[in-house]
């Protein structure tokens, strides 16, 4: 049986979608309330076209008691972004006849979300399984109850559809199909929060309709306004996508005598003294600058004066160029610090870490507040949970008995390695193509942050993060202080298995550099080689898994425990330079690390990146040189 669509929203988006679909034979239940449910329910949906003007008698119902939901039903979230959280709480736990059981609507059906804004998505994603986000580009108006004016022909609206947060899945193929049918163009992309988060900075722009009228002053402001936006978007690493300059969704708007389109979706809702999305769109800017330690006065002000003029019933277009002068003024008064190049994630804010970086400018660290504040964000990081030690096979045991909420375990020996064996070493490089699959698999999209960490202080973890940086992930950080910090914090942790929604990520090799057992010896001898075991097996005293006792000539021993304090957490950057420093790598000359297999000497690498000191990985490590008889091997405390 075909999908039958619940609109929940009669106003411009939702009655025009309800209008369309069952034009184009699909089955439409639309919801609506107040003056608008009246007209509707006693007279139907009066539908003003380029070519028509008609009345369509419609499945009309006032709410979820009205409706019995099937296993083949689609929700549709079509109101304003203020409205969501009620709605959502009502629809979501309403029963679905499944065979041979009944379910819940947030658990079997998919829902999709006709709305500006970021954080319809979070709010939805609390609660159903499947949501499916959408761009919306519609020119349809809705001024008085029961009417609905769509001036778009052949095309009525477009969207860009895509499974939330990233990723893909059958039910956005099959909406994207029945819009189609509708006379909708759309396009399905795999990183639909880009395409929101661009669509977001059009909003805040274009609503500025809202308030004032057509000026150069206006249209000055409105580049400010998104000026401030793109420096907030950017310190809290969220990428937006130029919606604006993607030419694949052009609409054809007709003039229709008597209804010339006059303003905004916030315009409009002026104009039948609603409320105004604002909270959700110009303060979403400034939720995000206050949470990333910046300050947003241009989109505070704007949110501030859409409100109050929603309250106090102002028509639109309603303020004078003197408050939008001032408007414009508040942009030059912000407190010094806050204006200029974004503030990094490192570089305070909330969990105000100190700057940790490579010398590339990646972050090589984050701290648990602030990880926790990003997981809470429109944008937030994949978690890896990399928890190995030598000696212990129960690393996924251990995760299932809890880990941070969301995160995906990662097999070191399987995932991170390629097959032991001989020279090749313990845990030697996967192919570029091997830790892609596992990447895909761990749910990566290009572009999506990750976070590893591990209850060790990093010292598996690191392993993931080199590997990721290596293959051409930029933004991969490691928890500084790893699962002890993130309880030490009381944050939350869950039990069981993520299984995550696989990613789309094309990982190309060669990133950071690397040595071979020969670059390894010419690093030793012409620069720094640092070895990151325990001194006793540096030393020749113990060796537990390796053929040979002892160290490779004329390597430094630079155990990585000492990169910790006592905690757990990485040392300070200038402490940890004044280490390495004193161990003759100051970056003056090459540096290279090895351990026994690999794992621990890219936390080494980690360390010295936090110090700003690039370093080359001896993959193969110990594992590798003292499985080949031809090569030297040296003990006691020299270099040798």
């Amino acid at each position: 049986m075909s999908a039958r669509y619940i609109v929940i929203g009669a106003g411009a988006v939702g009655a025009t979608v309800a209008a369309q679909l069952t034009g184009a034979g699909t089955r439409v239940v639309l919801v609506a309330r107040g003056a608008n449910l009246e007209v509707l329910r006693s007279q139907g949906l009066r539908y003003i076209r380029p070519d028509s003007d008609r009345w369509l008698l419609l499945d009309v119902v006032g709410g979820p008691d009205e409706v019995d939901l099937h296993a083949d039903d689609i929700l549709v979230l079509a109101t304003k972004s203020q409205d969501s959280e009620a709605l959502l709480q009502q629809w979501a736990w309403r029963p679905v006849d499944v065979p041979g059981a009944v379910r819940t609507a947030a658990e079997v059906l998919p829902i999709l979300l006709l709305q500006n804004g970021l954080e319809n998505v979070r709010t939805a994603l609390r609660r159903f399984a499947t949501v499916v986000d959408a761009v919306v580009l519609s020119p349809s108006s809705h001024l008085r109850p029961g009417e609905v004016v769509s001036p778009g022909a052949p095309l009525v609206g477009a969207f860009y559809l895509g499974r939330a947060p990233r990723g893909s899945d059958p039910a956005v193929e099959r909406i994207a199909a029945d819009l189609r049918r509708g006379s909708f163009a759309v396009t399905v992309v795999g990183d639909i929060d880009r395409w929101k988060a661009g669509k977001l900075l059009d909003n805040l722009a274009y609503n500025l309709d809202a308030l004032y009228a057509p000026s150069e002053l206006r249209d000055t402001v409105a580049a400010a306004l998104v000026d401030e936006a793109r420096e907030v978007l950017a310190a809290a690493r969220i990428e937006a996508v130029d919606v604006q300059a993607d030419s694949a969704l052009e609409l054809v708007l007709h003039d229709i005598p008597g209804y010339e389109r006059q303003g905004s979706s916030t315009w409009q809702s002026l104009a039948r003294g609603g409320s105004v999305e604002s909270d959700f769109l110009n303060g979403e800017i400034v939720l995000l600058a206050r949470l990333h330690g910046l300050d947003a006065p241009m989109n505070a002000g704007v949110q501030r004066r859409s409100v109050t003029a929603a309250l106090a019933r102002t028509s639109p277009g309603g303020l004078d160029e003197t408050d939008l002068a001032a408007l414009l003024a508040s942009a030059r008064r912000r407190p010094p610090g806050k204006t200029g190049a974004p503030l990094s994630r490192a570089d305070g804010g909330i969990g105000g870490s100190q700057r940790r970086g490579d010398p590339s400018g990646s972050v090589v660290l984050v701290d648990a507040e602030r990880l926790h504040d990003e997981l809470l964000s429109a944008t937030p990081p994949l978690l890896l949970d990399v928890r190995w030690a030598l000696g212990d096979p129960h690393g996924r045991d251990h995760y299932r008995a809890g880990h941070l909420p969301g995160a995906v375990y990662v097999d070191l020996d399987t995932e991170l390695a390629a097959a032991p064996g001989g020279r090749a070493g313990r845990h030697p490089l996967p192919s570029v193509a091997a830790l892609e699959r596992s990447a895909q698999g761990w749910g990566l999209t290009a572009g999506r942050p990750v976070v590893v960490y591990d209850d060790n202080g990093g010292q598996s973890a690191a392993r993931a993060w080199w590997l990721l940086r290596w293959a051409g992930v930029d933004d991969v950080r490691i928890l500084d202080g790893a699962l002890g910090a993130w309880r030490e914090a009381g944050f939350e942790i869950e039990a069981g298995e993520t299984v995550p929604v696989p990613g789309d990520i094309v990982l190309t090799a060669g990133h950071l550099p690397l040595l071979d057992a020969d670059g390894a010896a010419r690093v030793a001898r012409a620069g720094v080689l640092l070895d990151a075991r325990a001194p006793e097996r540096y030393r020749g005293e113990v060796e537990p898994v390796d053929p040979r006792a002892g160290h490779i000539p004329g390597a430094v021993s630079a155990a990585t425990g000492d990169n910790l304090d006592g905690t757990g957490r990485f040392l300070s950057p200038d402490r940890l330079r004044a280490r390495f420093v004193a161990l003759g790598a100051d970056g003056s000359e090459p540096v290279g690390v090895y351990c026994g297999s690999g794992v621990t000497a890219a936390h080494q690498i980690a360390a010295l990146a936090v110090a700003g000191i690039e370093a080359a990985l001896f993959a193969g490590s110990w594992s590798a040189w003292s499985s080949d008889p031809d090569r030297p091997v040296a003990t006691g405390t020299g270099t040798g």
